[in-house]
This record gives C-alpha cells, structure tokens and sequence, in this order.
C-alpha cells in the first residue's frame, strides 16, 4: 500500500478521505460487545436509543464518517422486531450511516461471558478499585464460547473477501486468534484495550493470563490509553510467553507472529459536541431540566457516570459532604446532581454499591437539608444525546472522580460540550485523561480533604483564571479528537500488506 502522510489536525473530513481512499476495497467491520444503538419497548412503542459508555460515544461519530459494518451484542428487548434475517438494521434511525449486525446471546452465555468472566474477573483484574476479581470455570467456558459465536457473524460478513476489523475492549479477547487462525490472510486486525492493563503482579493470579495474551497477541496493532497500560502489557509477555520483544519498536514476535503494541489516547467528537451543544434541541433540553430540578439561583455540581466501583461515586459525596462540614458558606448555595444509569445490577457488588450510595446520599441530606434546600439530587435514569449536552451545560463544576480509568470519556465531553468557555472539571489524577487534561483541577478521590479542597478551589477561581483555563482544555480535545485517534490507528493499521 502507498504511504501514508501525517495528519497534523485531524477532521471528519480527513478520517472520510482516508477511508475512501484507503479502505473502499475492502470490508471495514467494528466488532464489539456493546451496541451503538439499542431498540426498546416505551409505553407499546419502539424506541431507538443510543448506547451507553465511552466505546459508544468515541466509535460512533466514526462509524457515521466511513459507512461500515458495526457488530455487537443485540441486548435490546425490541431488537430482533426491527432487524432482517441477519441481525441487521442501517442505524442512526433517522439518518442511516452504516450497519449494524446484531449477535444474539442466550442468557446462559450472557451472564457467563458478560456478567460473569467480562465484569467479575477481568474488570476487576485490570482495576485498581480494591474489588477482588471471581474466575469461575463455567464462566471462562461462556467466554470462550460467544468469543467464538462473535467470530463467527464476522467470517461470514467477510466470506472470501479482504477486511480490516477492529475489535473493541476486553470482552473479545480470544476474538483475533479465532480469526486468524480462521482467514488469517484475508484480515488485518486491530484491537484496543479501553480499560487499564495491569501490572504483573496483579495480573499473573488470572488462570487464564496464557490463553488471554496469546489472543492479544494475535492481532496486528493492540492499543492502549496510555504508555503505562502498554509498558505493563509488554512485561506480562516478558514473564509468561515464550517470544521476542523488540523494545525500539514496542513489538511482540510470538510464532512468527508480530503485534505492534501501541499508546493511543482516545478522545470524543469535540466540534460535532461543541456545535450541537448550543442547538435548539439541547438548549430546549436544557429549559426542562431546569424546570425538572430545583436550581434556580445554585451553583451546580455535576457528575455523570454509570453505577460503578470504579468511578468514585462514594468518594465523591462524601467530597460534597466534608465541603459542607468545612464551608459552611455554600449550605443553600450548592446542588450537587449526580445522574447515572443502574449498571450490572446482577452482580452482587453492583447491587450493594447501588445500596451504599442511596444511603449516603440520604444521610448527607439528612445531616444538611433545610425545609426548601437538599444538597444532592440522585437521578438513575437513561439520557439522550441532547439530554445529555443538556446536562453538560447546566454545571458550574463537574467533578470526574474514578478510582482508576483507562481515559474517562466525561471529562473530555464536558469540556467539549462549553462552548459557552463557562465551567470547570475537577478531575481524578488516576484517569488516563488527567494526563491531557492537566488545566483541570486535579484531585485525589482517596483522600477527603484533598478532594474537598479541590471543589472548593473550583468553586473559587476568578472568572479570568476559570476562562483561561477552560481555552486551555478546550484546545486541547479539539486537537486530541476522536478522529485523530482513528486516523492514527487506521493509518498504522494500513500499512500492513494482506499476505498473499
């Protein structure tokens, strides 16, 4: 294949010019276990909503650009009413872009792969949350098992055809071997890693560790956040499988075999985010949620997240709560609103964090609520896109609180979505996104006077200092974008040669 130039500034445009050019003779398909767009039953209706979680939000605005093949998991309980005989539908619904080939899973290998092996092994594994990870062999056999069904859907997309396919995240990870070994000389694979890769000594209590890195290291490119999750993923090869590293250029040679192991921050649409948060739509949404919650005249804290471990959540009322004890000047002068969908509430740690912060939450109430005054307002419930911007706009701060994140999504739309230069994020330093975003004020969720201090100096910033520091983040997502985090991977991805 030609050479590839460096894109200094990458566009929608440049990630369009480059598929077109590159790409238009063979199949590009995106395997993942998350969908994009979800169909479900609303009031005897059909509705189509978008997907949740950061893979969603990077990958789609992509997708749109190169009208390819997405396939997922369809877990919606109105999917298979709106799909043909294949599992598949052209998506976003009201102006299709690309398709979408749906996976159907029982609910044996649904709560075995995803539940089970996906979210109380591996999850865990790769978090440093303090959550102790559950390797139970049915579960890996349900692993295996869709890994195989995934691989599959994707040979027959591919049939005799030449196709790059990009794997997402960590439920599909014996998925490149399957591959391979299946139509090796017909695909080039890429797979990026969303969530932290540990270091060794965590990772080597995985039974499985053997069986995981030589499917990792099927794939052609395997991508990281950042240099730290590459450094670690390199030193588990080093300790466990027979191989040659070539440390100058970061690459693992396995039986023949070689996999380039790279660093590849991922970010978000920021002029798509940027433009759309200022639309009729969203400043419509913005109206009723200020009509919907008891704002007027406070200073709004936000936070954004699933219901998870990882996220701080806790840590993060428990923030609010000491500035509360520490400042009493901001009682009645605050709303802290956190808004976060219910997440793997079938896995008993889920549930009971899901218990925990209901009663945090209602004791910081209880402890600082006057008649016409609750401090924090817990929302549990899906947003829309415009919802969602809607919700970015409404915050003075947004704190951003995770125990450990691979990048963390919500900083990087929130900082996108001010295009007004208003607002401030207060962000974990255990992000992979604190290492861009460092015009944030940087916080440590573990400690509680520091993280409290941290929302009180956000809350304090001069409205000079708040604005030169918002440009800075801005500047920095609108030249770390979404499409220069494809562009990079695809453009190194393309300079493979299918073997003859």
């Amino acid at each position: 294949m030609s050479s590839l130039k460096e894109v200094t500034m990458w566009t929608k445009g440049d990630l369009q010019k480059l598929i077109k050019e590159k790409l238009s003779g063979y199949k590009f398909i995106v395997v993942s276990n998350r969908q994009p767009y979800v169909h479900v039953m609303k009031k005897g209706k059909i509705e189509c909503q978008r997907g949740a979680g950061g893979v969603i939000t990077a990958l789609d605005p992509i997708m749109q650009a190169c009208n390819g093949l997405w396939v997922a998991y369809g877990n919606g309980d109105a999917d298979r009413r709106v799909t043909d005989a294949e599992g598949k539908i052209m998506v976003p619904s009201e102006n299709p872009k690309y398709t979408l080939k749906r996976v159907w899973l029982t609910k044996e290998e649904e709560d075995g792969h995803y539940y089970g092996f996906s979210n109380e092994a591996l999850w865990p594994l790769c978090h440093m949350a303090f959550q102790r990870p559950v390797f139970k062999n049915s579960d890996w056999e349900y692993y295996v098992q869709v890994n195989k069904k995934f691989a599959e859907a994707v040979l027959k997309e591919v049939g005799k055809k030449k196709a790059f396919i990009w794997i997402q995240d960590y439920h599909l990870a014996l998925l490149p071997k399957i591959l391979k070994e299946a139509a090796g000389k017909r695909l080039i694979i890429a797979h990026f890693w969303h969530i932290p890769w540990p270091n060794f000594e965590t990772f080597r209590i995985c039974p499985q560790k053997h069986d995981i890195l030589e499917g990792l290291l099927s794939n052609d490119i395997l991508g990281f956040h950042i240099r730290h999750h590459r450094d670690n993923f390199i030193d588990a090869v080093d300790r466990e499988l027979e191989s040659k590293i070539d440390k100058e250029r970061f690459s693992v040679i396995r039986s023949g075999h070689e996999t380039l192991i790279r660093p590849h921050p991922i970010s978000v649409d920021f002029e798509g985010i940027s433009e759309t948060s200022h639309s009729p739509a969203v400043n419509a949404a913005v109206e009723i949620l200020r009509e919907e919650f008891p704002l007027k005249g406070k200073r709004v804290i936000l936070g954004l997240d699933r219901i998870d471990y990882t996220k701080g959540i806790p840590e993060r009322l428990l923030a609010v709560d000491r500035l509360l004890e520490k400042y009493p000047k901001f009682k009645e002068k605050i709303v802290f609103l956190q808004m976060g969908e219910i997440s793997r509430i079938h896995i008993g740690k889920y549930k009971a964090l899901n218990d925990e912060i209901n009663r945090v939450v209602e004791e910081i109430n209880w402890k600082h609520s006057t008649d016409d005054w609750d401090p924090v307002i817990m929302v549990r419930r899906h947003l829309s896109f415009h919802e969602l911007l809607a919700f970015y706009r409404l915050g003075d701060l947004c704190v951003v609180s995770s125990l450990h994140d691979g990048m963390n999504l919500v900083a990087k739309e929130f900082v996108s979505s001010r295009s007004d230069g208003e607002g401030m994020l207060v962000l974990s330093q255990f992000t992979g996104a604190a290492r861009e975003l460092t015009d944030a004020i940087l916080i440590n969720p573990y400690d509680r006077e520091q993280f409290c201090d941290g929302i009180f100096q956000a809350l304090n910033l001069s409205d000079d200092e708040r604005h030169k520091r918002m440009e800075k983040l801005r500047q920095i997502v609108q030249h770390n974008n979404i499409y220069r985090w494809a562009g990079k991977i695809l453009s190194e991805l393309l300079r493979f040669e299918f073997k003859e």
